[in-house]
């Protein structure tokens, strides 16, 4: 089986990765597009193509329609679009493992950019396993793809914008919300106010936000601040949200429990590559080592919009085009100069849209509460259903770090790669030991990055095959 072979190869298909191939492709690159979604789009604008066409855009908001315009674009360029492709590794040498229904092939590039975008922070309270409880972006998915409206009583429970945005969205499409319960307390307001002069500058970002809140009032959705200790309560499927505020505990009946606590970068494929990460503390994330170009500490290898720290969708098109303008520069198509004066008006956007990211990462840093459990039952690790308790043991046997508390607990060890876990238990060995999370580090991620199988694997024979080396996953 002969290797496929491109100058540039993208992964995923968002606003950043879909505007790094447009412009990619305009500089003459051979750029291909790698996605494992069926349509362009990413999380922030799936199925933006369909959602167009039966004219339900409108339910979801202006800002939509930038994904419809970036679709269009990325359909109409030179790049080699590549749906319903999974990339279960990418290597520094510029090897790509990729499955779709064709099976397992390796794509071999000059330069890799990964743009993979964000996924939601794990919520680990107590009863987030039962029927019932998703993310408040799994049901922003099911609405966007499928139209799928929850025909029961809803709670909309963390922090962040996406919480007030999605509960718009379900409002609209006739859901209802029996409450919203933020966990960041109000006086944090006060406390973010040195960050707003900044923030006015944002704009419409700054109005757009406001917007989302009072809209919240208009339609009466019911609106606490400062809750802690969440508890998900029912024998199996969700039925009500207890919950400590105002001093006293409280509950709410639901339905359906949908949690939230930011985003963070989606960091798989850059940590399996071995670039250099760092500490956040200011989005209370790892995310990769990258340059004003989005390049990494692996000389092939970019990244670029919220995989590389968020930004949100609209500073994630400069962000590529960027990385874009760089890959050209390295692989000769332009000079210095020329990629230096085409990003000037790509910086100055980026710096608008930025404005207002100090004060939304003042205003919905989680609360530490939120992300470290107290019940010893509440499961940590889904895949290998391990707890809060069994892993406090796994520390006090030496389990020091996330990769030591895998080998005595299998935390991690599931399909997901650790994708749910990682933070929680690296959150856990922090508080047990009294150290950072920057001291207490994350998973060693090895590839395949996600599930493949056998048969799959097996049609890539050969000395020159780019399977992963006994080195690479130690």
């Amino acid at each position: 089986m002969s290797d496929e072979r491109h100058e540039l190869a993208i992964i995923g298909a968002g606003p950043a990765g879909m505007a790094a191939a447009i412009t990619a492709a305009e500089l003459g690159l051979d750029t291909v597009l790698l996605d494992e979604q069926g349509v362009p789009g990413g999380q922030i604008y799936r199925n933006i193509e369909a959602l167009d066409r039966d004219g339900s855009i409108g339910s979801l908001g202006e800002d939509y329609r930038r994904g419809v315009d970036l679709a269009r674009e990325l359909r109409a360029s030179r790049a080699s679009y590549r749906p319903w492709s999974t990339v279960w590794q990418a290597a520094p040498d510029g090897r790509i493992g990729v499955t779709s229904a064709q099976g397992a092939r390796m794509v071999r590039a000059q330069r890799i950019l990964l743009a993979t975008g964000a996924q939601e922070r794990p919520v680990p309270v107590p009863g987030w396993t039962r029927r019932g409880v998703m993310t408040v972006g799994a049901a922003q998915t099911l609405l966007k793809a499928s139209q799928l409206v929850p025909d029961v009583p809803v709670v909309l429970a963390g922090s962040g914008p996406l919480i007030y945005l999605v509960a718009i969205q379900l409002a609209r499409a006739g859901c209802t919300i029996a409450s919203i319960l933020i966990s960041t307390p109000g006086s944090r307001i006060a406390g973010a106010l040195t960050e707003l002069p900044r923030a006015l500058l944002a704009g419409r970002a700054l109005v757009k936000g406001i917007g989302w809140i009072n809209e919240v009032r208009r339609l009466g959705i019911p609106t606490t601040s400062g809750v802690a200790h969440l508890r998900i309560e029912g024998a199996e499927q969700a039925e009500a949200v207890s919950y400590d505020a105002d001093r006293k505990r409280q509950r709410v009946a639901a339905g359906l429990v949908l949690l939230h606590e930011g985003i963070i970068p989606n960091v798989q494929l850059s940590l399996a590559a071995r670039c250099r990460h760092v500490w956040d503390e200011s989005q209370v994330c790892w995310r990769p080592d990258t340059d004003q170009w989005g390049a990494t500490s692996q000389e092939r290898m970019a990244v670029v919009g919220d995989g590389a720290g968020i930004h949100g969708a609209q500073a994630a098109e400069p962000l590529g085009r960027l990385a874009a303008l760089d890959a050209a520069f390295r692989l000769g198509r332009i000079d210095r100069a020329e990629r230096d004066r085409r990003a000037a008006a790509e910086r100055a956007e980026l710096v608008r849209h930025d404005r207002i990211r100090p004060l939304l990462d003042r205003l919905f840093q989680p609360m530490p509460g939120m992300l470290l459990p107290d019940d010893p039952d509440t499961i940590v690790c889904r895949c290998e259903d391990v707890t809060l308790g069994a892993l406090r043991d796994a520390v006090k046997l030496g389990g020091n770090d996330p990769n030591r508390a895998k080998l005595l607990t299998r935390c991690g060890m599931g399909p997901c790669q650790g994708r749910m876990c990682g933070p929680t238990v690296a959150a856990v060995i922090a508080h047990e030991t009294g150290s950072s999370m920057q001291e207490v580090g994350t998973y060693r991620i090895r590839v395949p990055v996600r599930p493949v199988p056998l048969t799959a694997l097996a049609e890539l024979v050969g000395d020159d095959a780019g399977l992963p080396s006994a080195e690479a996953t130690l």
